[in-house]
């Protein structure tokens, strides 16, 4: 029979902290995807009790917020300064979808999870600057950052879904089918467009959209408060 250590001979482990817990759950999830990272899959990677983590985190939310706002660090913020102030925009947007891009599953849930950490607050403090550089008034700015990072998310999300799924070729190819064949009595305007609506590489796209965006935040007030 193994002789059994007493646990004053065994390592002290870590004390547990915010930042170290966020650490663990960001390396859970880049190994075993977002769906696993629960308080009790945590607290098992820590070698803790789930209620030791809730001093720390308040529920899966918000440690999935966390994570969210972990990874936003990676985000290039500051992008050549020799470009346009749209041009390095697009750059700092396209930054941040290719983080979330990189992890689908987290991608879906920054549609719903609301980061407010550091790298969150620097993401809004490098947007606004560069939309202040622009010359957009600051209300304009402020709910136009909100409207821009709702469609990179949502652009993200859809991109990284289709990645995954095993059948997004497939689905591509029958909605090009559905559009080139659609009825010209019933659906002319569909018919005729069936080239555009699936025109563009998403990086046009993108582009597109964030110029879009932009002159409609430069040229539309919000309504007086």
């Amino acid at each position: 029979m193994p002789t059994p250590q007493s646990r004053r001979e065994r390592p002290a482990k870590p004390a547990l902290t915010r930042e170290g817990i966020i650490d663990a759950a960001v390396l859970l999830m880049e190994q075993d995807g977002l769906q696993r990272v629960t308080m009790r899959r945590l607290a098992q990677a820590l070698d803790t009790g789930p209620a030791s983590l809730y001093v720390y985190v308040a529920n899966t939310a918000e440690l999935h917020a966390a994570i969210l706002d972990r990874l936003l660090g990676r985000v290039d913020l500051n992008p050549d300064s020799g470009g346009d102030w749209r041009e390095r925009l697009d750059t700092v947007l396209a930054s941040y979808e290719q983080v979330l891009f990189a992890h689908p599953a987290l991608a879906r849930a920054a549609l719903t999870a609301r980061a407010a950490g550091d790298n969150y607050l620097a993401l809004l403090e490098s947007l606004l600057s560069l939309l202040a550089e622009g010359g957009v008034p600051d209300r304009q700015a402020a709910w136009g950052v909100d409207l821009m990072l709702q469609l990179s998310t949502a652009s993200a999300a859809e991109h990284s879904a289709q990645r995954e799924d095993s059948n997004a070729e497939r689905d591509w190819i029958q909605l090009r089918h559905a559009l080139v064949n659609a009825s010209p009595e019933t659906l002319p305007h569909v018919r005729a467009q069936a080239d555009n609506l699936v025109a563009g590489a998403p990086a046009e796209r993108r582009r597109w959209s964030v110029d879009t965006l932009l002159s409609g935040i430069l040229a539309t007030e919000p309504p007086a408060q």
